[in-house]
């Protein structure tokens, strides 16, 4: 659904960013990707969704391509009436409005009303408590409800593909949880994910395949489970070394990446 190949991204015409990275996403499936801060991820996701004009960035090289068709370049408003919705890292709802009202704005590209009813009933049912708040205004609401409504805005315009930007930053593992399982459920109802995270264990456990980014390179891709076994995943992501012994906080505080990543 999604193809990638070799993409370069500078910022200001100086900072080279991407460093010809390619990664796919397979019509209805799950790819994680990740990567520390500064990797590149959310770059990424602005290449992706067009969005890269706002931050001074251009693509120097390199194709995207989305159900067949090349959108690099495009505008956003295009790739998404083409069927790509994303959900920036922070949430980013309209706080002074509505529950409702910010889920009929992500409807908005909807021309069909029984498209917008079908997609508002579709998140309702996702989003049981939404359904309790609708009058609430949304800047008044937990971390875990803001998420879980701009996760529902997404998805009101019927989306081809969901792309998560560390959607469990800042929650309790108990709301990361059910943010993992409400990700799990969209994609059986037919809707492939790009899920960008830092939590290696929640995004590893429901993708189908993974990629690991390193200062704007690709630097490893494969299974889930061949991640999770590989060491410097495990010391990285996971904070283990050794027999799954854990490292204390002075290690991970002051722990270097070793170049292994790309022997």
């Amino acid at each position: 659904m999604l193809s990638v190949t070799n993409l370069e991204v500078v910022y200001n015409d100086v900072v080279l960013v991407l460093r010809g990275i390619s990664l796919g996403v397979p019509d209805g499936k799950i790819v994680a990707l990740l990567g520390a801060n500064g990797a590149g991820k959310t770059t990424t996701m602005r290449a992706i969704t067009g969005l890269l004009d706002i931050h001074e960035g251009d693509i120097t090289k390199g194709k995207i391509n989305f159900a067949g068709r090349d959108i690099t370049g495009a505008k956003p408003a295009e790739i998404v009436n083409r069927g790509i919705s994303q959900v920036m890292e922070g949430r980013r709802i309209f706080a002074e409005m509505s529950v409702d009202e910010n889920l009929r704005a992500g409807g908005f590209v909807n021309t069909n009303r029984k498209s917008t009813e079908e997609a508002y009933d579709r998140v309702m049912t996702l989003f049981p408590l939404l359904g309790n708040r609708r009058k609430s205004v949304a800047g008044y609401m937990s971390g875990g409800e803001q998420q879980m409504l701009a996760i529902g805005r997404a998805l009101m315009q019927h989306p081809k593909l969901l792309i998560l930007d560390e959607p469990s930053l800042g929650l309790a593992p108990m709301l990361v949880q059910q943010i993992r399982d409400i990700v799990v459920e969209i994609n059986e109802q037919g809707t492939s994910v790009l899920l960008i995270e830092q939590n290696a264990n929640m995004a590893l456990s429901i993708a189908h395949h993974g990629y690991v980014m390193e200062t704007g390179k690709m630097v490893m891709d494969g299974q889930p489970e061949k991640l999770l076994k590989d060491a410097d995943v495990q010391e990285f992501y996971l904070g283990l070394r050794g027999e799954g012994e854990r490292k204390n906080f002075k290690d991970v505080k002051h722990y270097k990446r070793r170049k292994r990543w790309l022997s």
